[in-house]
């Protein structure tokens, strides 16, 4: 059964649905004006349909809020009809930043989030609104730019030094500047440089991975990337990694089930499913390919439970 994908920037005035989202199944969200968006430009957004927002829930749909990168590197179109099949479910899929994805769940309109900001995750647990986090996967976060490399950073393995140095030069950077998990990896980046990014070289896009990678190449500009989603767009840039290999620009993702003991609307049984399906090892040896036959390496690594018992981790 097809996957829905819902490219959607919300604002935060959906914490005044979460009452809504607490009515019991199936529930409507009062209509409004969707704001429905693609990280790509509309001639080279993904064929895949969107879904408009906020969403309906309905029965046997499963809600999933999700970082831009598990969409824009194609794992999730890769992943999910697999368990629509096995589970003779939907999975509707909202793709925002972290930091939104995560309002979302404490706004009780999505079931489970797949995310990649350890901080918020482990708040999000802590504030009650969040059960049951799993290590799914990991990559790691990259520095971009362009052949010229203005600010010379190309072989560094030091991330805040090579901020330093972009700084320095004031050469044009992109920040994806949405309350991301990239956002939140790069705020530490440009702290451990000691440096509070401002000025006219420096633009915040408000924008998911691939418009950033997109508005970066555009422009010549350096931008922070998760490698998964630069090598999946790589063909179309001109861009390159010029700063790689720092353990501070790690980047792992966590499965989140919504509580349903705040919100009774949330299909929690179709969320533990999810989180258990998704980290089994049949699915993360899946992860584990994604990627080698068309880029000739992994975009993700697994990281679950089952992976690392299977391979002695």
């Amino acid at each position: 059964m097809g996957t829905r994908f819902a490219r959607a920037f919300l604002s935060l005035a959906l914490a005044g649905l979460a009452a809504v989202a607490c009515a019991p199944a199936p529930v409507a969200v009062p209509a409004t004006t969707p704001v429905v968006a693609s990280a790509l430009p509309p001639s080279k957004a993904p064929t895949i349909a969107p879904t408009a927002t906020p969403l309906t829930r309905e029965a046997g749909h499963l809600i999933l809020s999700t970082t831009t990168s598990t969409y824009d590197s194609g794992l999730l179109q890769h992943l999910l009809p697999d368990f629509e099949k096995a589970y003779n479910c939907k999975v509707d899929v909202v793709s925002v930043g972290t930091g939104q994805s995560i309002q979302i769940g404490r706004d009780g309109n999505c079931d489970v989030v797949l995310v990649h900001a350890r901080a918020l995750e482990d708040k999000f647990v802590a504030d009650g609104y969040g059960i049951n986090r799993l290590d799914v996967m990991y990559n790691d976060f990259v520095i971009v730019g362009p052949a010229s490399d203005p600010a010379g950073i190309r072989g560094m393995k030091d991330g805040p030094g090579a901020f330093k140095k972009i700084a320095e030069a004031r050469a044009r950077f992109v920040s994806r500047g949405d309350g991301s998990g990239t956002e939140v990896k790069e705020k530490e980046l440009w702290a451990l440089a000691g440096i509070k990014p401002s000025g006219a070289w420096y633009v915040s896009a408000g924008q998911g991975m691939g418009a950033v990678l997109n508005m970066a190449n555009e422009q010549q500009a350096y931008t922070l990337a998760d490698r998964g989603t630069f090598l999946a767009q790589k063909a179309k840039l001109q861009l390159g990694i010029l700063v790689e290999g720092d353990k501070r620009m790690s980047n792992p993702y966590g499965v989140i089930a919504v509580n349903p003991a705040k919100y009774p609307s949330v299909n929690a049984e179709l969320a533990a499913k999810f989180q258990e399906w998704l980290t089994s090892l049949p699915v993360q040896e899946k992860i584990a390919e994604f990627g080698k036959a068309q880029y000739g390496q992994p975009l993700f690594f697994p990281d679950a439970v089952a992976w690392h018992r299977a391979h002695g981790g």
